[in-house]
């Protein structure tokens, strides 16, 4: 009996654990000013592997900003800064993201070439949880690299979002 209780239950995937999701982060940068984050691995469609940084910061003053930071390996391609990323989810519904790279480094007013961010604040309460994204980011030798984000980021995204 226990044996078919436990192989129902499988089977329904209740025993199964579910995909580890990844842990937010929280970090004090300044006195009074809070940095919560999400980091994962992606994958573009040449099999290179994208640091995707979700991050949500909270200002003494009490402003927050929410960026996202995509980062490839060095040399392995450079992103165009004046395009801004394309969010399209799978029902064919397109938003863009503009790009903030110029406030990542204060000692250079350059980007990296293989680091963008963006602004996701304005766009992340149109995004649904529960429909995949692909984010297209444009390079500067005109290539369109595109990072497939299942809903569990995004679900991810809006926790970090929510945070106080």
């Amino acid at each position: 009996m226990g044996a078919i209780v436990l192989g129902i239950l499988l089977g329904l995937g209740i025993l199964n654990s579910p995909r580890a999701a990844a842990a937010i982060q929280q970090l004090e940068e300044a006195p009074g000013q809070m940095i919560y984050q999400s980091r994962q691995s992606l994958k573009d469609q040449h099999g290179n592997t994208w640091q995707a940084i979700a991050f949500k910061r909270i200002r003494s003053d009490g402003k927050t900003s929410f960026d996202l930071r995509l980062v490839c390996f060095p040399g392995v391609t450079e992103i165009d800064h004046s395009q801004p990323l394309t969010l399209v989810n799978s029902l064919g519904k397109k938003l863009a993201a503009d790009d903030t790279s110029n406030n990542l480094f204060a000692e250079t007013a350059k980007p990296e070439p293989n680091v963008g961010q963006y602004n996701l604040q304005p766009l992340l309460p149109q995004l649904q949880a529960e429909i995949p994204l692909k984010l297209s980011v444009s390079t500067i030798k005109r290539e369109v690299i595109h990072l497939s984000i299942p809903p569990s980021l995004i679900q991810e995204w809006q926790a970090v979002f929510s945070y106080a």
